[in-house]
């Protein structure tokens, strides 16, 4: 059976999620939008992007797409799709979405009228005029955009981003799937050094420990589709296995992470022996503005605080500018993620490239130093014109 599948993504990663499928995953339709990817396949392949995807929010599978400019089309265009191979009699099916730019501009209108038109569907398919919903969740997603309807099941549950192993975090946590796609971006494979020296609840050291040991993200947690009656248990069990027999033992990688809070050394052992990777990455108490880095060869990825949540930005400024004069010219590749538009200026040093990524809702930077040292060039402000000197 061939399905369609959309990943909703965080943006500024729909580029590093359909290269996932392509390589990794070695699907052939994959198509990048903004936000949100694309791509088809059967059963196996709805389990292995669940179990593998590392920069991916969810995983959903696409029922239907067709115009709706109004309740009657949405009404129609939901109540066509048959509904009673997904859902059994008792499944429960909330309803829940988003619409921008339609006709259709009212969110609890729509849910309502989804929900209705599902119901009138199963209607006719089982003969009962009344639904307990008390079996198997199945969450139905909407998207209205550009008065074009698309109809989803959530086949993952909780987000990719919950991998299972973050059941705590430091006040300031970064997403999983973005700490992932920084290890990506950067190209680590588990080749020379990897320092985080704002490990926070170790988020980065951990993602990198797992794509360098090829270990699937999904393997700690369970999916929404893995309950549902119409997905042989076999999918997923075969998957896993797959997934166990590609991890990689983990001799001989130095993967780092420091941070000056020692509680937050704590979280984040605890928080990579639950990944299955403690035994793969070292955490120390050290300051960041006291680093030692010499001729170290290897990467260096940090996620530094944005003077919002942790210190206020004369301190997150004078932190970047402490950075500088301790890594700018460190052989180590280096990639810090931030919200300062200005952060170049403070480091001292220009970004030889950046990637606008957000984390959250809140737009960032990643600042990429991957040229030699000699080859980066410093920060100076453009100098202001002269105003010309008018003499009456």
């Amino acid at each position: 059976m061939e399905l369609t599948f959309c990943c909703p993504v965080l943006f500024g990663l729909e580029g590093i999620v359909a290269d996932e499928l392509r390589f990794e995953g070695k699907c052939e339709t994959v198509r990048a939008d903004n936000g949100r990817v694309y791509f088809s396949g059967g059963w196996d392949m709805l389990a292995w992007a669940n179990l593998h995807l590392r920069c991916a929010e969810r995983v959903l599978v696409r029922l239907a797409c067709f115009p709706a400019h109004s309740f009657d089309e949405l009404f129609e265009g939901v109540r066509a799709i048959e509904w009673a191979d997904w859902l059994p009699a008792n499944a429960a099916f909330p309803v829940k979405g988003h619409t921008l730019q339609s006709a259709l501009h009212s969110v609890p209108d729509c849910q309502k009228i989804v929900k209705k038109a599902v119901v009138r569907r199963m209607e006719q398919a089982y003969g009962n005029s009344w639904f307990t919903e008390d079996g198997v969740k199945f969450q139905i997603q909407f998207s209205i955009l550009h008065d074009q309807a698309e109809i989803f099941l959530d086949t993952s549950g909780a987000g990719l981003h919950k991998r299972g192993y973050r059941a705590q975090a430091n006040a300031a946590p970064l997403r999983e799937t973005l700490a992932a796609a920084m290890v990506k971006l950067a190209r680590f494979r588990g080749q020379q050094t990897l320092l985080d020296p704002f490990c926070g609840s170790g988020t980065i050291p951990i993602e990198a420990a797992m794509i360098a040991q090829r270990r699937a993200p999904g393997l700690s947690r369970s999916f929404a589709a893995e309950k549902w009656p119409c997905v042989l248990q076999t999918i997923w069990s075969d998957a896993r296995a797959a997934a166990l027999a590609r991890i990689l033992p983990g001799a001989g990688w130095d993967i780092r992470g420091s941070d000056l809070d020692p509680a937050c050394v704590a979280l984040s052992e605890e928080n990579a022996r639950k990944a299955g990777v403690g035994q793969l990455i070292r955490f120390t108490q050290a300051d960041a503005r006291t680093l030692a880095l010499g001729q170290q060869t290897g990467w260096l990825l940090a996620n530094p605080p944005y003077g919002e949540r942790l210190l206020d930005r004369q301190q997150a400024h004078a932190l970047y500018q402490q950075m500088g004069k301790i890594a700018g010219r460190s052989p180590m590749k280096q990639y810090f993620l931030a919200a300062e538009p200005q952060f170049e200026r403070y480091y001292g040093m220009r970004a030889d490239k950046k990637r606008k990524l957000y984390n959250g809702m809140l737009q960032c930077n990643l600042y990429m130093y991957f040229q030699p040292p000699l080859d980066r060039k410093p920060f100076l402000d453009k100098p202001q014109r002269r105003k010309p000197n008018v003499h009456k």
